[in-house]
């Protein structure tokens, strides 16, 4: 699999070198300048492109008791087809001082499947997924694949490099940050350890979120303070937030949809009666 770490638009480096030889070489010169500038300024504070790879985030989904789980790698896939809406979703781009708060969750909700948002709304993605499911759900139609998403969005929120900034050190260790535990974590599904959870509402998601996201901004700029990688005992603790989380969300999904589909049938009796 390649991976391309070069800037997040790639028009920018075409106008560059177009720039360069076209005439008006001294406006150019200084349009360049202003590009590249940005160019830098777009690099350093969005996010990342890349997520744990096809197993780690498979064995996250199924450590949950996800049945599906072979779906939560999807998300990745299209974003091949569709990485302007899709890439901010798996993503955000957190100074080292950065507190995220419930708030600050339920706040990136509005910027679901948004191109605009550069500094990534991977949080908010988490809750979006699960509302379009729960729609989905209740108008009769198949809402899994939303779900799917949603696995694999909490997958993401562990992986600490997706909760910082995208500078030198991550642009370096991303892909092999990703891949750390990817070969043999389908043989090591007992690491990944499973703790209760409660969710009730969405606030308390928002929480939960939000405690995990800070666990991972932690942890990422600890290891780019120390100069070294993640090692493989602290990835498995990581994807273990993540499965506990999604674990938990399945149950509240599950009790959700048979409250709606309950009160559904309540109406229904009383209309007939």
């Amino acid at each position: 699999m390649s991976y391309d770490h070069g800037p997040r638009f790639p028009p920018y480096r075409e106008q560059i070198a177009e720039g360069a030889v076209h005439g008006n070489d001294e406006m150019k010169a200084k349009c360049s300048i202003i590009t590249i500038l940005a160019i830098f300024f777009v690099i350093s504070f969005t996010g990342h492109s890349y997520p744990w790879h096809d197993e780690t985030h498979m064995a996250i989904a199924k450590a949950a008791g996800y049945k599906k789980w072979y779906n939560s790698a999807g998300a990745d896939m299209i974003k091949t087809k569709a990485m302007g809406i899709e890439r901010p979703n798996h993503y955000v781009s957190n100074t080292r001082q950065t507190r995220v708060t419930p708030e600050m969750v339920l706040g990136q909700i509005k910027n679901y499947n948004k191109k605009s948002d550069i500094t990534g709304h991977l949080y908010g993605a988490i809750i979006a997924s699960i509302r379009d499911y729960l729609k989905q759900k209740h108008k009769g139609k198949y809402g899994e694949y939303h779900l799917a998403f949603c696995a694999h969005y909490v997958g993401d929120l562990s992986q600490p490099l997706h909760n910082t900034l995208y500078n030198a050190y991550n642009r370096k260790n991303h892909a092999t940050t990703d891949g750390i535990i990817n070969d043999d974590v389908f043989d090591n599904m007992d690491k990944i350890k499973i703790y209760p959870i409660k969710i009730k509402s969405e606030k308390d998601l928002a929480k939960q979120i939000a405690r995990i996201a800070n666990l991972s901004i932690q942890k990422g700029y600890q290891i780019e303070d120390e100069k070294r990688l993640l090692t493989k005992e602290e990835a498995y603790v990581q994807i273990g937030h993540s499965a506990s989380l999604f674990s938990a969300i399945l149950i509240y999904v599950e009790r959700i949809g048979l409250q709606k589909w309950g009160s559904l049938g309540v109406l229904k009796m009383k209309k007939s009666g």
